[in-house]
């Protein structure tokens, strides 16, 4: 049976985003996502109209089987009322059919043991695919939740560009130019970044069952030479400012560790040309990446 609930919580999302002024772009893709949720679960409810047509095939064959068993019963009895000068010749045709009985009531109980199988089966693919609807209806909505309260916590520093919050093919990302959080040339988030840093990390307390990656990002300009001799490049930089931000959320904030990962990825993943200023300064910069665990390990 297909979910009356799916059109109701894209409906609801749609108007979310007409509101929050979202791109076409993340919009469709969001009528994407319900569209290939509503595809999984009209998947499964076909497999359960599939096996249920089965059962009623196996239905159909017992009742005939039972059918002819009465039937052979009924001529095993009239033989041997009518025996009384045919008696051998009856008795052969009577163990015959007395042998004919029993295979077709061995038939009947394997057809029942199938059966009991089938809608075993059965029960185990609807229960499934209550699961996978309630899970991904769960997904939807806590990520959406988590999606509408950063854009509302951090709307002034979206406003001003330093934050850009994006939600595509259930992947949550917030991305923090560096210099809201690092002093240049600095690893330990300063005053402004904490404060910042703790918002997110407040709204990130209710994700569950997701990784919560931290991932640091620099432009491609050399390391300075007094800078060298503690991040030889940009490389372990990044490395520094991720975990950094991972302890902090971890430390300060109470996020579970073991959501929690960082990566430094350097220079080697510009979202900009480094041959602009503003280029390499929207290449400086901290990503906070939300994916389901199971995405992860797909």
């Amino acid at each position: 049976m297909q979910s009356k609930t799916i059109p109701v919580i894209l409906s609801a999302f749609t108007l979310f985003t007409l509101m929050s002024c979202v791109s076409k772009d993340e919009y469709l893709v969001k009528v994407q996502e319900g569209e290939d949720l509503s595809s999984e679960l009209l998947a499964a409810n076909s497999q359960n109209a599939k096996l249920e047509r089965e059962n009623e095939q196996l239905e159909g064959d017992k009742k005939e089987l039972k059918l002819k068993v009465l039937s052979l019963q009924e001529e095993i009895e009239r033989l041997k009322k009518d025996s009384t000068n045919l008696e051998e010749i009856s008795e052969a045709r009577s163990n015959k059919l007395a042998k004919q009985i029993e295979e077709l009531e061995q038939g009947v109980a394997e057809l029942e043991g199938l059966n009991k199988e089938l809608q075993a089966e059965n029960e185990t693919l609807r229960a499934a695919a209550l699961d996978l609807e309630v899970q991904r209806k769960e997904e939807v909505l806590t990520m959406s939740n988590t999606y509408n309260d950063l854009l509302e916590d951090m709307k002034s520093e979206i406003e001003r560009g330093n934050v850009t919050i994006t939600q595509l093919k259930g992947k949550l990302k917030v991305n923090m130019v560096d210099e809201i959080l690092f002093d240049s040339g600095k690893t330990t988030v300063k005053a402004e970044g904490v404060k910042i840093l703790k918002r997110v990390g407040n709204i990130l307390l209710n994700v569950k069952d997701r990784t919560i990656s931290i991932e640091g990002h620099t432009d491609n300009v050399p390391i300075g030479a007094g800078l060298a001799k503690r991040y030889p490049t940009n490389w372990e930089l990044s490395v520094a400012r991720a975990t950094n931000v991972a302890r902090y959320l971890q430390d300060k904030v109470g996020v579970d560790p073991s959501l929690l990962s960082a990566t430094g990825y350097g220079q080697y993943r510009p979202i900009a040309s480094n041959e602009t200023v503003e280029g390499r300064a929207k290449n400086r910069r901290i990503e906070i990446v939300i994916v389901p665990k199971r995405e992860e390990s797909e």
